[in-house]
């Protein structure tokens, strides 16, 4: 069969705002602004914005009896510290004993060796276990209960009122950016640069804080990765792999090779980073689907959104399978043993994450060939056509070696780069953004491909896509949103009789699971992690019920599913042209939905049944 050429495909690049749509997000944005501030949202801006001085002064005055502006350095660093374990959780002595500078570091405190050291002796010789939790208990009872805006003057007030401000200006604008992206009544590119400026002119940050925050190390990564994409289309090499994945089968139908897909990909994205996985396998998808089109089938738009939907969904769902799957696994693990001393080894996680990655496949795709529903079903087709295209091609050529070799160093930086630095191998931390765009200049340098390949084959939109909603997850937490989002839910459910327990750990996870959608899935997880091993800690102290909240927490804030801003892979394969934001939400609600119910049938059945250590039962 005689392959058409296809037609330039209209995309949402090509559409005009369609001011009717557009005005109802800028009208709730605006009013949204114009209400009057909820009491939490203030109490939680005092909170962010004058409560860790508060502490600070509390603790100095409770244990120097001195201000903090009057304290030496070491007596500071003392109060800082036990403030900072106060901010994530961890109340106990113990915890604060196992601190080390690299942890001051971290978490952005000026210490150094002396007076690290006087501070911890302070702490160790003396301060009891009970004399410690209680002056911690105080300190959280003077943040959350005793501290209120009602009580503030002067410049605290202002701080506050300032700091409710920016939390309103984020809660307005994460209406006005979903309603933009479900309806696409502006180009979705616009709705990311209109983050940016509604930040400036709203004060939320200055225009030099809002250009860095364009070049992100995440969108460095994101536009490296849609490079060597370019690079291995340019080559063939996708091509080549493509043929190498599928050429066994004797009948390449397309849910098989879809099913292929998440076999191969899913797994793989709890031990590699799902935006190069996604990159590498968006050309394959790509080339699948235009070379399964014929004469008598120009064009089958729900081919193309089944194979591009569902490597993004192989990405999503591999990725609690292994802390290497992402930040919100090592972030939980970390909030874990800081408040509790649990440490999850990384066997161990795999042990009780993986069976959530390998009942999701088969049923994810399931819901992708329900939803999907293509009128071509055999890709004989575009195997034939690959083949007598890689026959022509030949053997493999230079630039076809070079754009593996490279590739390859790519995927070795990006497992490497962290270790080598912590071990002193490198003298700076890279990063996997800088690692991506040394690879894409690489294939200039090489030859591979010339600057015209980069500019017609990437979707720069897309990288200013996910810049903006780089952005947009970043406020969100920064600015204490996510986090009144999340008090404000857990103080709704008390009342209920559902605040502990499994009916706990399924809110908890329905609402990390609504806010990774609209955030990084790190600070969803570090936004909803705290509350709820806090509140795990009061009802079930000593119980499974704490590693498995964290596990859960970690595993619900990668069910990013349901828009294009939720994950890169989401991003990435919206490179392809083929999707609407609509499709995202075809297959993404019911995954999500069955997710959710899956993790805890995993909570109950599996993991209770299994049990954490010597740690009694809940």
């Amino acid at each position: 069969m005689a392959v058409r050429k296809q037609k330039k495909k209209v995309t949402g690049y090509d559409k005009y705002v369609d001011w009717k749509m557009f005005g109802i997000p800028v009208v709730l944005f605006f009013l949204i602004l114009f209400l009057p501030t909820p009491h939490g949202m203030k109490d939680v801006g005092t909170e962010y914005s004058v409560g860790p001085r508060v502490v600070v002064d509390h603790l100095t005055q409770s244990l120097f009896e001195k201000n903090s502006t009057d304290v030496e350095q070491w007596q500071l660093l003392a109060a800082r510290m036990m403030e900072q374990n106060l901010d994530i959780g961890a109340l106990s002595r113990k915890r604060f004993l196992s601190r080390d500078l690299g942890w001051c570091k971290k978490y952005g405190l000026d210490a150094d060796a002396a007076n690290f050291k006087k501070a911890r002796h302070f702490v160790e010789t003396r301060l009891t276990d009970a004399q410690y939790g209680q002056l911690m208990q105080q300190a959280f009872d003077l943040l959350r209960t005793d501290l209120q805006y009602e009580s503030l003057t002067g410049k605290d007030k202002a701080a506050a009122d300032k700091a409710a401000w920016k939390i309103k200006v984020a809660i307005a604008m994460a209406v006005f950016v979903v309603l933009c992206f479900f309806t696409e009544c502006i180009p979705l590119p616009g709705v990311a640069f209109c983050i940016g400026l509604i930040l400036v002119f709203t004060g939320v940050v200055t225009r030099k804080e809002v250009a860095m925050l364009y070049w992100d190390d995440a969108v460095w990564f994101i536009m490296g990765s849609l490079m060597f994409a370019a690079a291995f289309v340019k080559t063939g090499v996708d091509k080549r792999v493509c043929l190498m994945m599928f050429r066994k089968l004797a009948k390449p139908n397309v849910k098989w090779i879809t099913l292929i897909f998440f076999i191969i990909i899913a797994p793989l994205a709890s031990f590699i980073s799902d935006h190069a996985l996604a990159a590498m396998f968006l050309p394959i998808g790509i080339l699948l689907y235009q070379n399964s089109l014929t004469s008598e089938v120009s064009e089958d738009t729900e081919l193309a959104k089944m194979l591009m939907i569902g490597i993004a969904m192989a990405c999503n769902i591999g990725g609690p399978g292994a802390p290497s799957g992402g930040a919100r696994n090592v972030i939980m693990m970390t909030y874990l043993n800081d408040m509790f001393g649990l440490d999850i080894g990384y066997f161990q996680w795999v042990t009780y994450c993986m069976p959530f990655v390998i009942v999701m496949i088969p049923i994810t795709w399931l819901i992708l060939n329900w939803r999907f529903k293509p009128r071509i079903h055999s890709l004989a087709p575009a195997m034939d056509h690959l083949r007598g295209e890689i026959d022509r091609m030949g053997g493999w050529n230079r630039k076809q070696i070079w754009a593996i070799i490279i590739f390859a160093v790519m995927v070795f930086g990006w497992f490497t780069e962290k270790s080598f630095y912590q071990m002193g191998i490198y003298p700076i931390r890279l990063g996997i953004g800088v690692i991506a765009m040394a690879g894409a200049v690489a294939y200039l340098l090489a030859g591979v491909v010339n600057w015209r390949d980069y500019q017609e084959k990437v979707d720069w939109g897309v990288v200013w896509l996910y810049a903006g909603a780089i952005i947009f997850g970043r406020i969100l937490d920064e600015t204490g949103a996510a986090y009144w989002v999340a008090r404000s839910v857990i103080e709704a459910i008390k009342p209920l009789g559902i605040d502990s327990g499994l009916p706990l750990l399924a809110v908890s996870n329905g609402l990390t699971g609504i806010l990774t959608n609209l955030m990084a899935d790190g600070p969803a997880a570090a936004s909803v992690g705290p509350i709820t091993l806090n509140m795990a800690g009061l009802v079930h102290p000593g119980t499974t019920f704490l590693p498995f909240m964290a596990m859960s927490t970690a595993v619900a804030s990668s069910f990013a599913y349901c828009l294009i801003i939720g994950t890169p892979p989401n991003a990435i394969v919206y490179a392809s042209g083929y999707l609407e934001p609509k499709d995202y939400l075809r297959v993404g609600i019911p995954v999500w939905v069955i997710a959710n119910i899956i993790l805890l049938v995993l909570t109950l059945g599996y993991w209770s049944f299994r049990g954490f250590g010597d740690l009694a039962g809940f």
